[in-house]
């Protein structure tokens, strides 16, 4: 069926004047409690309304919308449905609020039996869908007899996801304020999983029916060739892409890859030929940077690959995004398809159509984005000088967001002062209209609602807040040592080396050992000295959430420390729960499974408590953790790591240990005062250089292996 023979059986039919409530919560910054998201929560014993599952279909799961907000800052993604407009839209028409929990289907859908009558409305893309055996229309609200079955069959496309819709929403417990399933994270949902077959859902109470079918209007367009409105920025040429690179980025038509899911999409296209030879300290490839937070949309350039990052995205990472999908095309992230074509047009961000409208003013009957021009402005908003040797530049992220970096592109724990400075500054001020406040290394990212702030103003509030903030050598932080449990050059990081060989690409320079690699481009004489250095590192930490849930990004204390390595290029697809790894100069843990880049040395006990069950009542800035089942996460910003070699075997047992809710971490209390760590950089200032000299020499010598095997291009 064509996109006009399913639009012709819809009735065009308005909505009534009166628009449901959006749940769209202005979410408090870090440290205070996020709004709840979607209906207000029901007793889920005290209604009897249920949906049975006869059959979960290939990947259906539980979203709410605008999902889990609030804590971007720890790794948690906000998940929800990937096509926020399908199933907005599907909600609407069912009287519920536009949040209200439904199902997302994937390639194919479920057989649900109902305990009640009941009305639904299914959406997105076009797929076979019954009830009783009788064919019915997408888009349109229709009624589920007692005991009947809807059945959504695989999708025949174009798209990639359904989504079904019912009256009253589905009634889960919230985890961190949210129904929406992240099943990386393994919570959402009730079961923290996609369906399953005999599993019941209860349903709430429903409300007044709108209307009997989504507007023509009012559909979006679904096709095998999409075009994307983009905004420039954060990272832009010339700075870190050519002019070239630039211009090909949007007049190319890439073609999305099969390895692609909520995630991100992967997209293949044309190699970038860079404005830069490498990333310096933040690693060998041009495209790495220090980390900074991503933004929902942008393409996010991991090495050469392009990717379009998703709902279940990571919230941290140190690669380069030139472009950002505006909010109200992200939408289509949801139905790109495996060889689908996507071309990126940029828009004047002022005249993105608003993602909280529903209707015309949202644009997504067009096929083609309407655009009348491009910002051309490099994504730069706005640069200043905070004193004579300290500057502060305004990146744009998307039309509703702004990357606020500080100084130059170096590793300088005073940059970090002043961004927990600006950080803690915002979340006192309490500004309306802040969604999410999300610190990275040299750099804030500032979400929010722009329909409340708009950005324009936002930049002056910041502009106001600079004269406001103490001097970055008065910064002192509580900062206790954790010492946690490292088995070095684990199997199970071996393994992702190999399945990363057979299954990606076998001829990286890291492979077959990253421990080795690690040793080569750092100038030591053996890999125990990698060991040694490892070990006696103290790891600050200065960003949660790099790589999900809670997981550090840290550098040593003592720059000698410090061992600079590159990042996979292109990145693993599988990396084991907390394993251990250095990206430029960089030290994380991996809070989950999932892809990642960084090269491995070990790995160590869970950073992130899946034992407690949240419900959004403690708030992010509470630092409890194990004891209080409101606050998963183990680390806080500026702790700092100790490690402790552990056998492997030893290791299982711990993580065993620590599933089981027996959490052993040993700390101490302590602070970090920025002056006297400036004082003892001047005092070793000297060891200092001559280390730094020797791991130069090494990283160049790396650098020109790897042009002459055609790693590197000029």
């Amino acid at each position: 069926m064509s996109l006009t023979d399913t639009r012709s059986a819809v009735v065009d039919t308005a909505l009534p004047s009166v628009t449901p409530e959006r749940h769209t919560p202005v979410a408090a910054p870090t440290g205070t409690r996020p709004a709840e998201v979607g209906p207000s929560a029901l007793d889920p014993v005290a209604g009897t309304r249920s949906l049975q599952v006869l059959r979960p279909g290939m990947q259906t799961t539980v979203q709410d919308w605008p999902g889990r907000i609030g804590y971007w800052h720890i790794g948690v993604p906000p998940s929800g449905p990937m096509d926020d407009l399908s199933f907005r839209l599907g909600n609407r028409v069912l009287g519920n609020p536009e949040g209200a929990a439904g199902l997302e289907c994937t390639l194919g859908g479920p057989a649900l039996r109902f305990s009640e009558s009941t009305w639904v409305c299914v959406t997105g893309a076009v797929a076979d869908v019954r009830v009783d055996g009788r064919p019915v229309e997408q888009w349109r609200t229709v009624e589920v007899p007692a005991g009947g079955v809807l059945d959504v069959g695989a999708i025949r496309g174009p798209g990639m996801r359904t989504y079904i819709l019912v009256a009253g929403g589905i009634e889960v417990e919230r985890f961190l304020g949210s129904t929406a399933t992240f099943t990386l994270g393994k919570f959402g949902g009730g079961t923290g999983a996609a369906l399953r077959a005999d599993e019941s859902l209860t349903l709430g109470a429903p409300g007044t029916r709108l209307a009997p079918a989504v507007p023509m209007g009012d559909i979006p367009a679904f096709g095998h060739r999409w075009e994307l409105a983009v905004t420039e920025g954060p990272h832009g040429a010339p700075e870190f892409f050519t002019r070239a690179d630039f211009d090909t980025i949007i007049g190319t038509d890439y073609e999305v890859h099969f390895n692609s899911d909520r995630t991100g999409v992967r997209l293949i296209g044309p190699k970038p030929e860079w404005a830069r030879t490498d990333g310096g300290e933040a690693g060998l490839h041009p495209s790495n940077i220090h980390d900074n937070a991503y933004s929902i949309g942008a393409l996010d350039f991991t090495g050469d690959t392009p990717i379009l990052l998703g709902p279940d995205g990571p919230s941290l990472g140190g690669f380069v995004c030139p472009v950002t999908v505006v909010a109200a095309d992200r939408w289509k992230l949801g139905q790109l398809t495996p060889g689908d074509k996507v071309r990126f047009v940029p828009v004047r961000a002022e005249h993105a159509a608003p993602a909280g409208e529903l209707g015309a003013r949202r644009r997504a009957s067009f096929g083609t984005v309407l655009s009348a021009g491009r910002d051309g402005d490099d994504g730069i908003l706005r640069r200043t000088a905070i004193d004579d040797e300290t500057g502060v530049t305004y990146r744009r992220q998307g039309d509703d967001g702004v990357l606020v970096e500080y100084g130059t592109l170096t590793l300088d724990l005073g940059l970090r002062a002043r961004v927990h400075a600006l950080h803690q500054h915002l979340i006192a001020a309490g500004p309306r209209g802040v969604v999410e406040l999300t610190p990275g290394i040299r750099s804030l990212q500032i979400r929010v609602d722009p329909a409340v702030l708009p950005i324009a103003r936002l930049l002056d509030l910041l502009a106001e807040a600079e004269a406001q903030l103490p001097n970055s050598d008065q910064l002192v932080v509580p900062s206790r040592t954790v010492h946690l449990p490292l088995s070095w050059d684990d199997p199970a990081t071996r393994e992702a080396i190999t399945r990363y060989m057979h299954g990606v690409r076998a001829d990286a320079p890291w492979c077959p050992w990253n421990i080795e690699f690690i040793r080569r481009m750092n100038g030591l004489d053996s890999v125990d000295d990698v060991y040694r250095t490892v070990f006696d590192a103290e790891y600050l930490v200065l960003g949660l959430g790099d790589v999900y849930l809670g997981a550090p990004v840290a550098t040593p204390t003592d720059p000698r420390h410090r061992l600079v390595t590159t990042k996979y290029n292109p990145a693993r697809t599988w990396t084991p729960e907390n394993a251990v790894g250095i990206g430029g100069a960089y030290l994380c843990i991996y809070g989950m499974e999932g892809p990642g880049g960084y090269q491995f040395v070990g790995r160590t006990t869970q950073v992130w408590n899946h034992r407690a069950r949240p419900t959004g009542t403690a708030g992010p800035g509470v630092d409890r953790f194990a004891t209080d089942p409101e606050t998963p996460w183990l680390l806080r910003y500026f702790d700092r790591i100790r490690w402790h070699p552990v056998e492997p075997d030893e290791l299982l047992d711990l993580r065993a240990d620590f599933a089981a809710g027996k959490v052993d971490v040993a700390t101490e209390d302590g602070e970090f005062r920025l002056a006297d760590y400036r004082a003892f950089l001047r005092d070793n200032d000297a060891a200092i250089t001559d280390f730094r000299a020797v791991q130069a020499d090494a990283f160049a010598a790396e650098r020109h292996s790897w042009r002459a095997t055609g790693e590197l291009t000029d």
